[in-house]
């Protein structure tokens, strides 16, 4: 069965880091105000099972006194519309392992009231839209005892995106386990496309033909295919003129900084996903690959921070960077990143075992416009 972790946290041989993490953080920071009104702010949130969110606590259900009464802006944990007011109406929130059955039309539509649903009396701020792409591989998706509630992705867009760039949300034809989703924006002579990915975590389980369900290799193998199918994605797009950016729980870890307190090197399947992963996205160079940057490293150099905080561990004792942006190299040198961050404490990581990441896009460009 697969976790959202690359990889697991399991007794094996690792590699040691040869320092500690930066910090480990238990409340939430502050956020930086947006740089200008021509920037967009997106997260990403690996949200392990989209259920919490949308039922209330268990203490709602009981009598409290006058004196226990919360104060009426705070917003619960876990609340979609919450997370949406809390950081100042971003222009996009991507999901990951929402874990909704792909014919469940009564959850989606629970999670498009969510969404638009004021969290408190302060809250005037905008309507949002939420695009699913959900597993329908009976193979290779099936969930517990079968219930196909498993993987998933949903990229939730503020409506008043539209008025400025003409947007249109699609998957892609290679994919039927719910884990990409591509948000494709045009403003004026500009073209930014991004990718809600939730990668394959790789396992020694079978990957099955979808049509024959005969065993086609390891979920290792559908990894690296993974990999292959959207880095060509993501080139044809960047020679029709596109920026490329890809957000969301990538299931590896780049390299020894991004893994606490070691980064796992065997079985042996781990190194050549990671090997894989960067011929295919981040080195420069290769005809087969992407030559993208990993924008929290670039930014972050040397510093350690993590996104997967397994919720069996004592927090900050095992972590990993396993959720991150890559942009293509050609929209990197444009400057089209001002910032990111991730949002590494206990309070944001919420019922999930992840933590929310974010990334400031500048879109449209505000350079002058070519003539004619």
């Amino acid at each position: 069965m697969d976790r959202s972790i690359s990889p697991p946290p399991a007794k094996c041989r690792k590699v040691s880091s040869t320092a500690p993490p930066t910090t480990i953080h238990t409340s939430p920071s502050p956020l930086p105000s947006l740089p200008d009104p021509h920037t967009m702010r997106i997260f990403s949130w690996n949200i392990n099972g989209i259920a919490p969110f949308l039922q209330k606590p268990i203490t709602s259900f009981f009598k409290t006194s006058p004196r226990a009464v919360e104060p009426k802006d705070t917003v619960p944990s876990a609340s979609l519309r919450g997370f949406l007011h809390r950081h100042y109406w971003p222009a996009m929130l991507f999901l990951q392992e929402v874990k909704i059955f792909h014919t469940d039309n009564k959850t989606q539509d629970a999670v498009r009231t969510a969404i638009n649903t004021e969290s408190s009396p302060s809250d005037s701020g905008p309507k949002y839209d939420a695009h699913f792409t959900l597993p329908t591989d009976v193979q290779n998706a099936r969930g517990p005892r079968g219930s196909g509630k498993v993987y998933g992705v949903c990229s939730i867009l503020r409506r008043d995106l539209y008025p400025t760039s003409t947007v249109n949300v699609r998957t892609v034809d290679w994919d039927n386990e719910g884990r990409v989703s591509v948000v494709e924006l045009i403003s004026g002579k500009e073209k930014l496309a991004v990718f809600n990915i939730y990668a394959v975590n790789g396992t020694d389980n079978p990957y099955r033909d979808l049509a024959t369900g005969r065993v086609k290799g390891t979920r290792h193998d559908r990894k690296r295919r993974f990999h292959a199918e959207l880095s060509q994605e993501c080139r044809k797009l960047e020679g029709q003129g596109w920026d490329v950016l890809i957000g969301g729980d990538v299931n590896i870890a780049p390299d020894a900084r991004d893994g606490w307190p070691n980064l796992r090197v065997f079985p042996q399947a781990h190194v050549l996903n990671r090997a894989d992963f960067h011929e295919r996205f981040l080195d420069s160079g290769k005809e087969v690959g992407l030559g993208g940057v990993d924008v929290w490293r670039e930014m972050h150099e040397g510093e350690r921070r993590y996104t997967y905080y397994p919720r069996s561990r004592e927090w900050g004792t095992s972590c990993d960077r396993v959720d991150f942006f890559v942009l293509g190299r050609k929209a990197w040198d444009k400057g089209l990143i001002t910032g990111c961050g991730i949002l590494d404490s206990e309070a944001e990581r919420g019922p999930s075992d992840h933590v929310p990441i974010w990334v400031d896009v500048s879109f449209p460009s505000t350079s002058t416009p070519e003539d004619g």
